[in-house]
């Protein structure tokens, strides 16, 4: 009798111990949707930092910006790529213009094209500098050479943009949870570092049906400013 009960007591326990790994096995995808999304995967453009400099005329503007590829505002969030995007507005656009500069030893450059419409000469590289101060550029406009020095608009107090995302997370939950499920986010979130006198941020949230709510923000507090539909 003592055999049997030992065996009908194992045979229990086994039972309990399969109920219970059943029971997890079951919950853990809940247990996974608790967690949370992470909304920092689902912004499809981050411009981090932005270098200036003026000089004899000629005015410059560096963007260091993180884009999906394909670019395209259709709600669903791809990929991202690395780049410096580097503008150019010159006394006149009918000069050849070349670029060059260097960053941790290696140097960039090449000709730069001219845009019609904005009257401003461009050129891109896949390259981060985001974490950068300040860039040193040379530009060869016809037979002229200027030198430039481009200085980081960022400063000790300007918020890093993963944190303006958080804030505004907080501040817009409603807008989020609208668009969030268990299978994410439905949308893509452009978070642009804009400079007027000051550093802001501009935050589009755009939903799969191009919708696109728009926030400035100030860069210092994270107070929204302004909040747009379109």
């Amino acid at each position: 009798m003592k055999s049997f009960s030992m065996k009908k007591n194992l045979k229990n326990t086994f039972f309990k111990l399969l109920f219970v790994l059943l029971v997890f096995v079951f919950a853990l995808p809940l247990f996974a949707c608790a967690k949370g999304v992470d909304y920092t995967e689902y912004v499809s453009e981050l411009r981090s930092n932005i270098f200036l400099a003026e000089t004899d005329g000629f005015s410059l503007r560096i963007y260091s910006v993180k884009k999906e590829s394909p670019y395209n505002s259709d709600g669903i969030a791809q990929p991202c790529n690395e780049r410096t995007e580097i503008y150019l507005v010159a006394p006149q656009g009918d000069k050849n213009c070349q670029i060059s500069f260097t960053v941790d030893g290696k140097t960039y450059g090449g000709e730069m094209s001219f845009d019609n419409v904005k009257a401003e000469y461009y050129y891109y590289c896949p390259l981060n500098t985001s974490v950068l101060n300040e860039i040193p550029i040379q530009i060869t406009y016809g037979e002229k050479q200027v030198e430039f020095m481009a200085k980081s608009v960022l400063n000790a107090d300007t918020l890093p943009p993963f944190d303006v995302l958080s804030l505004l997370l907080n501040a817009e939950k409603e807008l989020f949870d609208s668009l969030t499920d268990k299978y994410g986010f439905a949308g893509e979130i452009y978070i642009r570092l804009i400079y007027e006198d000051a550093p802001y941020y501009y935050v589009g949230v755009i939903d799969r049906n191009g919708k696109i709510t728009a926030f400035l923000i100030n860069a210092t507090s994270g107070k929204i400013l302004a909040k747009r539909e379109s």
